[in-house]
């Protein structure tokens, strides 16, 4: 009976894929920090008629803890020495607020609210 061959470790991940991995998750962190931001403008000009306002407490209460856990995964990846990614599970509750965002402006555009500006875009999330 022969023995398995031992499992060799995966290779390290050259430089180039480090450089678009470190790209596309700082996209895609700017993107969710971005519209978390602009969630909790829109908020300020809600009005309860068009959301009650224990969803928008909920809501607002979702942005930030989104903000901070975007903030936290940052930094981890900025203090770990290998590159590394996040899990699409973990990114999964940030884009189910990020479209709740989205609806929300829908519904106040609609209403006729008068919306403030955007944030800049060029402010790194928290």
């Amino acid at each position: 009976m022969t023995e398995p061959a031992p499992l060799s470790p995966n290779p390290p991940p050259s430089p180039e894929s480090v450089e678009l991995l470190d790209h596309l998750l700082d996209s895609l962190f700017d993107d969710f920090s971005f519209w978390f931001r602009r969630g909790l403008q829109l908020l300020d000009c809600t009005p309860d008629h068009l959301l009650p306002p224990a969803e928008q407490r909920d809501l607002r209460l979702g942005l930030e803890e989104a903000l901070r856990a975007l903030g936290a995964s940052r930094a981890l990846r900025a203090a770990c020495p290998a590159p590394m990614a996040i899990d699409m599970e973990a990114m999964a509750p940030w884009h189910r607020l990020m479209m709740r965002v989205w609806n929300l402006s829908a519904m106040l555009r609609i209403a006729g609210v008068a919306l403030p500006e955007e944030p800049p875009r060029d402010q790194p999330g928290l």
